[in-house]
């Protein structure tokens, strides 16, 4: 025998639906703001439990990914490693093959030559890095070839070198083979439209034959030891007795550079085995 249902539970159901549908004809109307405030309070409150679970899921699938993403590199890695030292050899091999040095050791940051900060001065040239990447006053800057200039100004995203070319600049320097020492500066006296050095306070009885590479010293605290300047090309002027100053050709030209790396190591560091023996034509 079937029982009729309750009135009760009837009116419940109807008063449940009818206060659903003023809730949501409500929702529809009230101000943003209102609507915001009570979506926060029930994702703090009855929604926490779903929400952390949520949660969970993505954590252990992302993990997941990641383990298999590590496992994927160490195995890749492990591979490269058995053949590093067979890498290594050829690499030794190749340079020597070809008269190129070892890798710079000392940390770098690449930039592009921009252009000359003045049309008319070109003494300054104008630097892809700055800051941002790092470049910090007085940092080496230094070509394929050889020297070219220290950082003067930096910004952001730019930076100013001063080359060998500028009245002010000054380099300690000796002879490739450690036993003649003297100032590199920007030549009062150029050969032509060319523009030359020339390496000052030498002793009067010391003397370098033309054709004698002249690098960096490390002296000073700018440029490390070892980097190319210029190659000797004859005996610029001498008081007898006191000193001589000799005439130089560049390594590295600034008017003729695109890309050019600046040094962030310790000048300490030398740089000097990064280039190869004939980087300084005579």
């Amino acid at each position: 025998m079937a029982f009729a249902p309750d009135r009760s539970t009837h009116r419940r159901d109807t008063l449940s639906f009818v206060l659903c549908v003023v809730l949501s004809v409500t929702a529809l109307f009230v101000p943003q703001e209102w609507g915001d405030s009570v979506s926060a309070t029930v994702r703090r409150t009855v929604l926490v439990p779903f929400i952390w679970l949520q949660q969970a899921a993505e954590q252990g699938r992302t993990s997941r990914a990641r383990f298999l993403s590590v496992m994927q590199e160490r195995d890749s890695a492990a591979l490269a490693a058995r053949s590093l030292n067979a890498l290594e050899s050829e690499n030794q091999q190749l340079r020597g093959l070809l008269g190129i040095g070892r890798r710079l050791g000392t940390s770098y940051i690449p930039a592009e030559v921009l252009h000359q900060t003045l049309p008319t001065d070109g003494r300054t040239i104008l630097l892809s890095a700055g800051s941002r990447e790092g470049v910090r006053p007085f940092a080496p800057v230094l070509s394929a070839d050889g020297l070219v200039g220290v950082i003067r100004t930096v910004e952001p995203d730019w930076s100013i070198a001063m080359t060998w070319a500028h009245p002010e600049f000054r380099a300690g320097a000796f002879a490739e083979d450690g036993t003649v020492f003297g100032i590199v500066a920007p030549a009062a006296q150029s050969t032509g439209e060319e523009t030359l050095l020339e390496l000052r306070g030498v002793p009067y009885r010391d003397s370098i034959a033309p054709g004698v590479k002249v690098v960096a010293s490390g002296l000073g605290g700018v440029f490390p030891r070892g980097i190319p300047i210029g190659t000797v090309m004859g005996v610029l002027r001498e008081e007898k007795g006191w000193e001589r100053t000799y005439l130089l050709k560049p390594a590295s030209h600034p008017m003729t550079i695109s890309h050019v790396i600046i040094l962030t190591s310790p000048v300490d560091s030398a740089a000097g085995r990064a280039y190869p023996r004939d980087s300084v034509q005579p």
